[in-house]
């Protein structure tokens, strides 16, 4: 079962095998969580989001590339709803997180770090967006040993370790 911990900082920073990047369609970078690792993973991430991804992602989505100067050993990019402007299904932000593992899985990464996927600009509304990774997280049937819900915000950090909490109180 994979371990889910919540950790203030940097996803840029993390010592993982994979990072989740919360991308766009286009898959050729953006704002937010998207700019920073395509910023931090210099363009190596780039060249290989427009080789691997020349039409770019569905929502929902997931796929690798490499890292670039990242600690981490790849990128894993995924395409969340833009709530903001009416992608209100749910099932479309948990198949990001779960078609996010299945990935890691394939590439053998035991580590990942997560954003709160459509959490920030896409205006996911948050309570939802912590249960939705958390419970696709923890319901996956990954090999991905430790999966870490990384957040800038420790307010937020609060929110995500008070759900694990109530919800090992609950197993």
């Amino acid at each position: 079962m994979t371990r889910i911990v919540a950790v203030l900082g940097d996803i840029t920073e993390q010592a993982v095998d994979a990072v989740v990047n919360a991308a766009n369609n286009g898959m050729r970078g953006g704002g937010g969580v998207d700019g920073a690792i395509h910023r931090a993973g210099g363009p190596a991430v780039l060249r290989d989001c427009v080789a691997r991804f020349p039409d770019g992602l569905a929502t929902g989505d997931a796929g690798y590339t490499t890292a670039g100067e990242l600690p981490a050993r790849w990128v894993i990019h995924t395409v969340g709803p833009d709530y903001g402007s009416g992608q209100r299904d749910r099932t479309l932000l948990t198949s990001c997180y779960r078609r996010s593992l299945e990935v890691a899985d394939e590439l053998g990464a035991t580590s990942v770090a997560f954003p709160l996927v459509s959490a920030g600009i896409y205006a996911w509304p948050l309570e939802d967006a912590i249960a939705a990774a958390i419970d696709t997280i923890s319901g996956s049937g990954s090999q991905v040993e430790e999966a870490r819900i990384v957040v800038r915000d420790p307010e937020v950090l609060a929110r995500v370790e008070r759900e694990l909490r109530d919800r090992a109180a609950d197993a």
